[in-house]
């Protein structure tokens, strides 16, 4: 059973107690991203994630560190577009020093301006290594295409010639425009005590200021376009995106049961026709990329160069069977019992439960449950796959991302 609460400053708690576990963890979501983000601070968001690392008041960089592995725990961070995560997993008896490590980090970072120098050659080298990975490099570069100019659009790292010149007042300036209890959600799952619990959070927590919470502004408009960068490496990386639905929307629903039908797993129809039957290619998926004001259906693909044309219309042809023909009423029956599966299991660990618990209450303003989850995924129709691959898989509004050799396609 989930219990929310509402602290002073208008921070928002969500905790499930789960009894029979003996760890823990714990989640502060916090809603920023790179699409709350401009031209001129683009990066700022992973920035102080790394830099809440760096040293507090109270700890320096070591003693994070070595205090959480000292009381066998893991904790790590990460920037999305819409959001901000940090978390901790541990045993359910090191509860509280890993809420007193989170809390220190959230409430008492230095952002001290040699470690931010230093941070930022960490960070420079990080988008060089992201620029390295092709794989990378097509997903990325295809949404900031399709958005052109929107913050949504933004790589989540930031352009190099920007963040280079990030200085302690600008960083500052960002934190505590987001950095706020309004802002900010706190999850937990596992073996702990509720009362208990909630009042550490408060002891915590409670001293964060109250702020506003972000606006996500208006929608990006699509646009389809062919973006290709040469690269000399031995395969051609191809990602396909094609407009769709938001992660408010009810079709995301139905978008789960068409990609995982398309490509998202090994008997899927992207994997079975054009990986195993034409050998065309060791690397095939599909998969989902929504957002509060837009969304995107994205198909991945690495090959021979001499391969691209041939595999890129085998992704259309099979598109166009799923509009055509539809889909099986095995092939449903499959797709739900995966999808159903795979939400249970991953409901059994507590680091899932944490993590949806927070992002549905961040994103949503609501949690929304298994069974919810279940009941939606359930009612999805072979029509509605159908419907959904008509809507929104069309050829002409697909836009497509390669690196490799650009004579390919």
């Amino acid at each position: 059973m989930t219990h929310q609460r509402i602290m002073k400053n208008g921070l928002r708690v969500v905790m499930e107690e789960m009894p029979a576990y003996r760890s823990i963890s714990i989640g502060i979501w916090v809603k920023v991203g790179s699409m709350y983000e401009n031209k001129l601070n683009n990066g700022m968001a992973h920035v102080i994630e790394h830099m809440m690392f760096k040293g507090t008041s109270r700890r320096t960089a070591a003693d994070i560190a070595n205090e959480m592995t000292a009381i066998g725990g893991n904790m790590d961070a990460f920037t999305c577009k819409d959001c901000t995560c940090y978390y901790a997993k541990t045993l359910d008896i090191y509860g509280k020093q890993a809420l007193d490590i989170l809390g220190d980090m959230l409430c008492n970072s230095l952002f001290d301006a040699k470690e931010l120098k230093k941070e930022l050659g960490v960070i420079l080298e990080e988008i060089d290594m992201y620029e390295d990975s092709p794989e990378d490099l097509v997903h990325e570069h295809l949404q900031k295409e399709v958005w052109k100019g929107h913050p949504l659009g933004y790589l989540i790292s930031g352009e190099k010639a920007q963040v280079a010149g990030f200085s302690r007042e600008r960083v500052l300036e960002f934190f505590r425009k987001y950095y706020c209890a309004e802002n900010m959600v706190i999850s937990v799952a596992g073996h702990f005590d509720t009362e208990q619990m909630y009042e550490w959070l408060c002891s915590y927590f409670e001293a964060i200021p109250e702020g506003e919470r972000s606006d996500p502004g208006k929608a990006p408009v699509y646009t389809p376009v062919l973006w290709t960068r040469e690269k000399d490496i031995e395969q051609n990386h191809l990602c396909l995106a094609f407009n769709c639905c938001t992660v408010l929307s009810e079709e995301r629903y139905v978008m789960t049961v068409a990609n995982n039908i398309l490509g998202g797993n090994m008997n899927s129809r992207l994997f079975m026709k054009i990986r195993d039957e034409l050998g065309l290619t060791y690397s095939i998926y599909s998969y989902g990329s929504s957002y509060e004001q837009a969304g995107l259906f994205q198909i991945y693909a690495a090959m021979q160069p001499s391969q691209t044309e041939q595999v890129l219309e085998a992704i259309f042809n099979e598109n166009k069977r799923m509009i055509c023909d539809g889909v099986s009423g095995d092939e449903l029956r499959i797709a739900l019992q995966q999808i159903k599966a795979e939400l249970i299991l991953g409901y059994e660990s507590s680091y899932n439960r944490m993590s949806g618990l927070g992002k549905s209450l961040l994103i949503r303003d609501r949690v929304v449950s298994l069974e919810e989850d279940l009941e939606n995924i359930s009612r999805v129709s072979r029509e509605d796959v159908r419907d959904f691959f008509e809507a929104y898989l069309q050829r002409e509004g697909c836009g497509i991302a390669l690196v490799g050799s650009r004579g390919a396609i």
